[in-house]
């Protein structure tokens, strides 16, 4: 085992992709002479060069159609966008286009595509560059979803994405780039749909996903100093979602807390505790509870950011609360 970067992680998926397959390539803004706005492709131009490492304008909708095009050709391109806030620009070509494809040609056409970049909140920068898009886009037929928490998921999971011949949406995060975490030395690849449990617990089961498996640790820690003993389980995958390891950790625990960075309507966490409330409603002991980001414009205010975002104290009390303390 090595520890790496995420960032790291992300290049080496790409770049072991790369090699094995001449038709993987990756473009958009400042992915090449930069080396990426968060440095993920550091590098890859020099290896790679300027067929396969692209650097395009600033026009989402532009090269996003381009790489749709280039997958129904035969290619498998990856799509980094800056941020998923402005990939909204872009949401004609993966809605309308990619997701649709198979289904409207027949299955006479693939999408081979990978659309990555980062989601979510990071730090001061205001409601138009804070949003997290994980249940945006699991709401759409024919693509899949992923958001991983950590490095080893993140290198295993985008290399299943790559070899994926749907379009997938891959979330990541800006404030886990820097993160660090033990990756093999070897190839590995981690299956789309299949969830991991991050912490093995007995009172009450805590489903979460991407960064925010950080804050639901955190809690965790705290409630067993209080003798209560938290189930964590990483959905890594948000379309398809493992329905049945959240299932099979509320029979054991009999009491769910669902934690999202996203807002609470038509969210992944109205999803979880649907899906619970159907299939394993004569296990469930409490009411399925849910901490997720307040039904509002995200603010610039750091004071009000924190009162927004899922926290420690918030995932302490909805966890309490199962529990009738």
């Amino acid at each position: 085992m090595k520890t790496i970067q995420f960032r790291e992680a992300l290049r080496e998926a790409m770049s072991e992709e790369m090699r094995r397959d001449e038709r993987v390539l990756l473009l958009g803004e400042e992915v090449a002479e930069y080396n990426g706005a968060y440095k993920v492709s550091q590098g890859m131009l020099d290896e790679f060069g300027p067929k396969r490492v692209i650097d395009t304008p600033i026009a989402e909708l532009g090269f996003a159609g381009i790489a749709v095009g280039a997958s129904m050709n035969g290619l498998r391109p990856i799509v980094e966008f800056m941020t998923w806030n402005f990939a909204i620009l872009a949401a004609d070509q993966i809605i309308n286009s990619a997701a649709k494809m198979l289904q409207m040609s027949g299955g006479q056409y693939n999408c081979p595509i990978v659309f990555r970049g980062g989601n979510g909140t990071a730090g001061q920068l205001a409601a138009t560059h804070s949003q997290s898009f994980e249940a945006f886009y699991a709401h759409v037929p024919g693509l899949k979803v992923i958001t991983p928490s950590n490095p080893y998921d993140a290198k295993g999971l985008l290399k299943a994405a790559i070899r994926d011949n749907d379009p997938v949406v891959f979330l990541e995060s800006e404030k886990m780039y820097g993160d660090k975490g033990e990756v093999p030395e070897g190839e590995y690849i981690i299956p789309i749909g299949v969830a991991d449990v991050k912490r093995k617990g007995t009172d009450v089961t805590v489903v979460t996903f991407g960064k925010i498996i950080k804050v639901a640790q955190e809690a965790a820690e705290v409630l067993e100093k209080e003798g209560i003993s938290l189930e964590i389980i990483d959905l890594r995958t948000i379309r398809p979602i493992d329905y049945a390891a959240v299932v099979e950790s509320v029979k054991k625990t009999n009491r769910c807390v669902v934690v999202e960075e996203s807002w609470p309507l038509a969210s992944i966490s109205s999803e979880i505790s649907y899906h619970l409330q159907r299939y394993a409603f004569d296990h469930l002991d409490a009411p399925v509870m849910r901490v997720t980001q307040t039904d509002t414009p995200f603010a610039f205010s750091p004071t009000l950011i924190d009162e927004a975002l899922p926290n420690v104290d918030r995932i302490v009390k909805a966890v309490k609360s199962t529990l009738y303390r």
